[in-house]
């Protein structure tokens, strides 16, 4: 679809503004190597359709699956389809329309399947690769061929990502069994919002680590195994989300029909590799367990957007993270523990659909 120069100014000066989804260039590896044709993932792309009259929006080709043998790029059901509205065989370009002026480029993919937002609790989907569109062995910009072997998310845990708008970015993982409710927008730049809420998200406390454009960038292990972690989606200023890719695989594959798998290597991190002071395992079952039991409450107060679990970075201690946006009202002050364990608060505005 082909816009006038008038038009096309319109569109990316509005987006520059509004859309969670839309960023002025600008990598955090100092190239638009992720916002041009690229062969490799962690790159620029989207579903062709994902235009309205005055924008067109773009995410992350974030990874390679398959299912044994056939191929699929891995990325967010509202960067691949076009949360739930996309057609089975909608075209799938990289770069995404917002890197070529809002044109289709190069199609790569073809879009197969993704699990209904909202009840399937992760925001995935894939698209079927057409040969030779994009690198098979799944080469991720900057990063390099990930590993197959998937890693569960722990606190502490140092992780990577290359997406379409800030590049290749390290962090650490802040809370896990996060719930989170993240708005979304009915149409690119426009129509109804909608919130979904998700259970168990993986939350990286970084204002640096993802903007909007980074949607279907997969998150791994900061190290050579590169294992991944999450499936990032949502964010705010200064948090980025991110899905345990298990789950991902696991809802991918039952909307699918058939179990799919990361292309890639077979390393794997050796025990031990966490950052110092993580705490144990048994302990940070007994606050999920705390924090499970008054959540409910807490996540009813005005402004609470998520509820976690975390460690205070200097002495490991397990913690509950509360995200919650200082400007809202707040109908009872929130304790600073729960049933004994330390409450973190952090301040965030609203997590929106990146």
């Amino acid at each position: 679809m082909r816009l006038g120069i008038r038009l096309l100014i319109i569109v990316v000066f509005t987006l520059l503004l509004s859309s969670p989804r839309i960023i002025s260039k600008g990598s955090a590896d100092s190239g638009a190597n992720h916002q041009g044709r690229n062969l490799n993932f962690g790159v620029s792309g989207g579903n062709v359709n994902d235009i309205t009259k005055r924008f067109c929006c773009s995410g992350t080709l974030g990874a390679l699956v398959t299912d044994g043998t056939t191929s699929y790029v891995l990325s967010n059901n509202h960067v691949l389809g076009l949360s739930g509205k996309a057609s089975a065989g909608d075209d799938i370009s990289q770069p995404g329309l917002i890197d070529n002026g809002c044109r289709v480029s190069t199609v790569v993919a073809d879009f197969t399947a993704a699990p209904q937002l909202g009840s399937s609790n992760v925001d995935a989907a894939i698209a079927q690769l057409r040969p030779g569109a994009m690198a098979a062995d799944g080469t991720i910009q900057d990063i390099g061929i990930p590993s197959s072997v998937v890693m569960a998310p722990s606190v502490g845990l140092g992780v990577a990502k290359s997406g379409r708008t800030t590049g290749f970015t390290t962090g650490t993982i802040a809370s896990i069994n996060t719930s989170v409710r993240v708005q979304y927008q009915a149409s690119c730049g426009q129509g109804k919002k909608f919130v979904v809420s998700y259970t168990n998200q993986v939350v990286i406390n970084s204002s640096t680590f993802s903007a909007g454009g980074d949607s279907g960038s997969l998150i791994v292990t900061n190290d050579s195994n590169h294992q991944p972690v999450a499936l990032l989606f949502a964010g705010s200023s200064t948090t980025t989300i991110g899905n345990p890719v298990g789950e991902v695989l696991t809802q991918v594959g039952r909307t699918l029909g058939r179990s799919v798998s990361f292309v890639g290597t077979t390393q794997a991190m050796s025990i031990g590799t966490l950052a110092n002071n993580s705490p144990l395992p048994q302990d940070m079952e007994q606050v999920k367990a705390v924090k499970e039991r008054h959540e409910p409450e807490v996540m009813s107060q005005p402004g609470v957007s998520g509820m976690g679990v975390g460690a205070d970075p200097s002495s490991g201690e397990p913690t509950i993270v509360i995200f919650v946006d200082p400007r809202a009202g707040r109908a009872h002050p929130l304790p600073g523990r729960l049933d004994n364990v330390r409450v973190q608060f952090v301040p965030t505005e609203q997590f929106v659909a990146r």
